[in-house]
C-alpha cells in the first residue's frame, strides 16, 4: 500500500494550482473589453440605472478587493451571483453540468472503442498495408477542427439521411442517447487519433518485449500474447495521454456544445462571456479547472494500480 501514499499528499499539491487557475482567471475575465450594466440594461440606460447595477454586483469596487470576496464566496460554498440570470452561479452550474458530464463520458468511451482496435490492427500488422491506412487516417484525423467535423457529421446523418437530431438534448433518457451521439462522435473522433497514434507505438514497444518473447518460447499463440501481455503494458502511457487530452476533451465541450445546441456548461461559458457575466464565467472556469485536476488525480491512480512498478 505505500505506492498509493501520493493519494494523502497530492491534493495539497494540487491548492497552488487552483490557486493560480483562480488569479488568471480573474483577471482575464475583467480584460475583456465592455461593461457588464451596459449589456444588461442596453444602449439606452441612464447613467442612474447603469450606476446602481454597478453598486449592486460591486462593479466600483478596487480588483483586489473583488478578488477578495470571490474567495471568501469560494470558501463559503458559493461562487457569487449571476448578473445575467440573477441567481446563484452555483446552482446554475448544477443545471447545466449534466450534458457536459454525458458528452465527456461518452465522447470517452466512442474514442477507447474506436482507438483500440484500430491500434491493434497497426500493431499487428506493421509496415503492411493497414498499418499505413491507420497511420494516414490517424494523421489526417488529427487536421480536422471539430466544429467543420461536427458541421459535416449533421449534414450527413441529420440533414441528408435524417437518422439523428441536429440539435438538442431531449428530455428522456433515449432522447438525451440519441441527441448525444453526434457530438460525442464528433468529439471521439478527433480524440481518437491522438490515442491511437500514441497506443500503436507503445503496442509495437511492447511486442519486442521480453515479457511478449517469453511467452512465445512458452509457445502461447500470437493472438493470447497480443491480448494478455502486450495490450495490458501498452495502457499505462496511454492513460496518462488520455487524462492529459481530456483536459483537452473539457475545455473542447465550448465548442461542440455551441455547434450542436446542448445546454451545457460550454455553451453557458459563451453566453456568459458575450454578456459580460463575470460571475458565471469564473465559476465555469474553475469548474473546469478543478475537473481537469481531479481527472488527472484519478489518472495517476489508475496507473499504479494497473503498473505495480510505477510510483509516484
Amino acid at each position: 500500500m505505500h505506492r498509493y501514499k501520493f493519494i494523502l499528499t497530492r491534493p495539497f499539491q494540487f491548492l497552488p494550482v487552483i490557486f493560480g487557475i483562480s488569479v488568471i482567471t480573474f483577471i482575464l475575465v475583467r480584460l475583456i473589453p465592455g461593461d457588464p450594466a451596459r449589456n444588461i440594461l442596453g444602449t439606452r440606460a441612464t447613467p442612474t440605472a447603469l450606476a446602481n447595477i454597478r453598486a449592486q454586483y460591486g462593479l466600483y469596487q478596487p480588483m483586489w478587493l473583488q478578488y477578495f470576496y470571490f474567495l471568501k464566496n469560494l470558501g463559503n460554498g458559493e461562487m457569487g451571483k449571476s448578473i445575467l440570470y440573477k441567481i446563484d452561479v452555483l446552482p446554475l452550474i448544477a443545471t447545466r453540468i449534466e450534458p457536459t458530464i454525458a458528452l465527456v463520458l461518452t465522447s470517452v468511451i466512442l474514442s477507447i472503442l474506436i482507438a483500440v482496435p484500430m491500434s491493434a490492427i497497426a500493431a499487428r500488422n506493421a509496415g503492411r498495408a493497414p498499418d499505413h491506412a491507420v497511420r494516414v487516417i490517424s494523421t489526417f484525423g488529427i487536421g480536422f477542427p471539430p466544429f467543420w467535423l461536427g458541421l459535416m457529421l449533421i449534414i450527413l446523418f441529420s440533414v441528408e439521411l435524417g437518422i439523428l437530431p441536429v440539435s438538442g438534448y431531449g428530455t428522456t433518457i433515449g432522447d438525451k442517447l440519441s441527441h448525444l451521439i453526434l457530438p460525442s462522435l464528433t468529439v471521439a473522433l478527433s480524440l481518437s487519433t491522438v490515442l491511437t497514434r500514441s497506443l500503436r507505438s507503445a503496442m509495437l514497444e511492447a511486442l519486442k518485449s521480453d515479457v511478449a518473447t517469453a511467452a512465445r518460447a512458452r509457445g502461447m499463440p500470437e493472438s493470447i500474447v497480443f491480448w494478455r501481455h502486450v495490450l495490458p503494458n501498452s495502457l499505462v502511457p496511454t492513460i496518462n495521454l488520455l487524462a492529459v487530452n481530456i483536459g483537452w476533451l473539457i475545455g473542447g465541450t465550448v465548442v461542440v456544445e455551441s455547434v450542436f445546441a446542448l445546454p451545457g456548461m460550454g455553451q453557458l461559458l459563451v453566453r456568459a462571456i458575450f454578456s459580460r457575466d463575470y460571475m458565471v464565467v469564473q465559476g465555469v472556469a474553475m469548474t473546469f479547472a478543478c475537473a481537469t485536476v481531479l481527472v488527472n488525480f484519478l489518472a495517476d491512480i489508475v496507473t499504479v494500480a494497473v503498473d505495480p512498478r510505477v510510483k509516484l
